[in-house]
């Protein structure tokens, strides 16, 4: 799942390095340098990915690969 999250957030990254180096403690916005706009691209990506709705609460919490893997498992779960 980590490589299919990475193949969303590729197109938005502008920290090549960090990309590479991408784990579960990988920040998007701190590391990948992801902008606020360009984050909610990769959402909207990952909803569409996944097929899933993300509501506010858990857009706000997915900081972080492992954020955003915990979320998206919560949410194909529910489904």
């Amino acid at each position: 799942m980590i490589s299919e999250l990475k193949s969303i957030v590729k197109p938005y990254i502008q920290d090549e390095e960090a990309y590479n180096n991408l784990d579960e403690n990988t920040d998007f916005i701190n590391d990948l340098k992801i902008n606020s706009a360009n984050l909610v691209d990769v959402i909207l990506d990952i909803e569409d990915t996944y097929d899933i709705e993300l509501d506010n609460e858990s857009m706000d919490k997915m900081l972080n690969v492992k954020a955003a893997l915990e979320v998206i498992n919560t949410k194909i779960s529910e489904k």
